[in-house]
Order: structure tokens, then sequence, then C-alpha cells
């Protein structure tokens, strides 16, 4: 019966959704960001998975450790740059109205 309550307690724990996964979610979950907590990267990720492809999160994860690049890309001139922004502005919109 110990065994039985146990198990049970593992089953409900993993799966409050304490893992993380995604390159965003994971960003996020190592950013130095106070409000990081494994709930809401995963919401982030959530977002990101919407609204970006995977190649889309890669770069957008770079910008956990590197906010410049984010700026760099922002500016940039040309069509795919501007795709891009298009395509993660539209995924902040949704983390920010979804992820609290």
């Amino acid at each position: 019966m110990r065994i039985m309550g146990a198990l049970l307690i593992l089953a409900m724990v993993g799966s409050c959704g304490s893992r993380v996964t995604g390159e965003i979610g994971k960003a996020c979950v190592a950013s130095d960001r106070s409000a990081a907590n494994p709930r809401l990267c995963s919401c982030i990720q959530q977002a990101a998975n919407r609204h970006l492809n995977q190649r889309d999160q890669e770069l957008a994860a770079t910008f956990f450790a590197d906010e410049e690049l984010a700026n760099d890309i922002k500016i940039n001139d040309s069509r795919s740059a501007d795709a891009f922004w298009e395509r993660y502005r539209e995924f902040t919109r949704t983390a920010q109205r979804s992820c609290r």
C-alpha cells in the first residue's frame, strides 16, 4: 500500500508540468530573470510553438542571453529578418496575453 501511495504522489508531481522543454523554454529557465519559473517558461514555450518554427525558436532562444542580438535583427533591413520579426512580435504578444 505504501508503494502505491508513493507512486501516486510521484505521478501527481510529475504531471505538474515542472519539466520545461523546447529551446525557448529552456533558455527562459536558464536566464537570470527573477520571474523565470517552470510554469511561466512552459507557457512561453507553448506560445513559441504556435508562432515560431524550430529555426525561429533557436534564434529567439539566444535573445535570453544576448538581448543586443534581438535589436540587431530588428533593425536589419532584409526581408527574412523582417519576416522573422513579424512572427516574433506575434509570439511575444501571445506570450504576454497568455503567460502571467
